[in-house]
């Protein structure tokens, strides 16, 4: 089955993340690399791809590197539907890391719960716009999803 094996994003317009920003970054692109479901459908193959990820003029610039024949392909996602669910998700994400860091731990349940139900909006609202280009799951959304958010703080 086709997968991602290699990602990268555009960091030449972010100055500094804060450490749980790029704790998140991190974990998103480990997570995304062990397990995913990601196909062109106008290229589908067996093998890999390799993401590159960049926001540029309100959009996100998906080019997509197809392993072994060097073809590529971009794929352009207007960010302004995503804005205030991005914006929600970083919101939702302090409070989460500030009730981590105080030890409220009923309180970081009750906010995680609200954190996933942002992330699971966001990468359904990512698969919809990918769908006429892009076979891919949940799971591979969300991480996408998380991936956009990380860029869009420039």
């Amino acid at each position: 089955m086709a997968h991602i094996t290699g990602i990268t994003l555009d960091d030449r317009t972010v100055l500094r993340r804060a450490a749980h920003v790029e704790a998140e970054r991190a974990s998103a692109i480990r997570d995304l690399l062990e397990e995913n479901i990601f196909s062109l459908k106008s290229q589908p193959c067996a093998g890999h791809y390799s993401l590159h990820l960049k926001v540029a003029e309100q959009r996100l610039i998906l080019t997509v590197l197809e392993g072994g024949q060097g073809s590529s392909q971009e794929i352009i996602v207007p960010l302004k539907p995503f804005k205030t669910l991005i914006r929600d998700y970083f919101i939702i994400c302090e409070s989460y890391f500030e009730a981590m860091q105080a030890g409220n731990h009923p309180k970081v349940e009750a906010i995680d719960m609200g954190r996933r139900g942002i992330h699971n909006e966001g990468a359904e609202k990512l698969q919809t716009y990918l769908a006429k280009e892009v076979d891919t799951d949940l799971a591979t959304a969300r991480r996408l999803f998380t991936l956009i958010c990380v860029l869009h703080i420039a």
